[in-house]
């Protein structure tokens, strides 16, 4: 096998997050997938794969449950890179309430719940899973997505990302009145912009509106704004590549996140395409009501 030639993504997460759907995208994009693989089994993969002389592609779905989980998981990853593979590991992750919710829909014990509340076992997994989630390559927040949205959201990132390792980079416009995203590295606020909500005829529009665009791009300031940006970005995605990153996430936030967040998050993606990037762009709280 050649460097980078055994491309293998570790799907892991919070129970209810969305680890299954994950793997059913990866999946369909032609990922060999093996689900609830004891992490002590991982590093085998190299030598699964070692028969064949074309790149190969596996998507690992691996839970808490599975024995010493993290210096398990760990030493196993640590042999798959020393193999040559390409390795990331995909992070799922919810807010408590909605995955409650979900588990109260299924009517599904909580594998680490000893009792009957669900919250119980959702607290030991987030405390068990925080440092994994420190060291997630990407990690996905699917607490506002329903299944296709979390379905687009995977093909975007993974459907675009080569195996040679270059950096893919997820932009998301976010509205701070319905909370900061949990998933993303970098967080830039354009509410010091003016507000096309409070031009009447803008309103009920939305940023991906031609008039909308318009105003934000035209008002003092957001020429700055933007390349500052950019020379800020230009002086860090190179250094986030030399340390192996191979995704980053960065949020642009309004008061609602439907006029100038989106605006902004959309002329980002285009200069970073234009740089070279592969730059996928998601709009969470264009469609909530103004």
């Amino acid at each position: 096998m050649t460097p980078l030639s055994l491309d293998v993504t570790i799907i892991t997460g919070m129970s209810g997050a969305g680890r299954s759907e994950a793997a059913h995208v990866l999946e369909d994009l032609g990922y060999f997938v093996i689900d609830n693989l004891p992490p002590m089994l991982i590093g085998k993969v190299a030598e699964l794969a070692s028969s064949t002389e074309k790149p190969l592609r596996y998507a690992l779905v691996v839970d808490v449950r599975s024995g010493d989980f993290l210096h398990d998981l760990s030493q196993a990853i640590e042999e798959l890179r020393c193999n040559g593979a390409y390795t990331r590991v995909l992070f799922l992750d919810a807010s408590d309430t909605v995955l409650v919710r979900r588990y109260e829909a299924s009517r599904r014990r909580h594998p680490l719940s000893d009792t009957d509340r669900v919250s119980d076992g959702i607290g030991r997994e987030r405390a068990l899973l925080e440092p994994l989630k420190g060291e997630a390559d990407l990690i996905v927040d699917t607490t506002s997505l329903n299944v296709h949205q979390l379905r687009d959201r995977l093909r975007d990132v993974f459907s675009q990302h080569a195996v040679d390792g270059a950096l893919h980079v997820n932009i998301v416009s976010f509205g701070y009145k319905h909370g900061l995203p949990i998933d993303v590295d970098l967080v830039f606020d354009c509410r010091f912009l003016p507000n096309p909500h409070w031009v009447d005829e803008l309103r009920p529009l939305d940023g991906r509106d031609v008039r909308v665009r318009d105003y934000v791009l035209g008002r003092t300031g957001t020429d700055a704004f933007l390349e500052q940006l950019d020379a800020l970005l230009a002086l860090t995605l190179p250094g986030y590549e030399r340390e192996g990153k191979a995704y980053l996430s960065i949020g642009v936030g309004c008061t609602g996140g439907r006029h100038r967040s989106v605006v902004i998050a959309d002329q980002l993606g285009e200069r970073l395409r234009r740089h070279g990037y592969a730059a996928a762009v998601h709009h969470r709280d264009v469609d909530r009501d103004a």
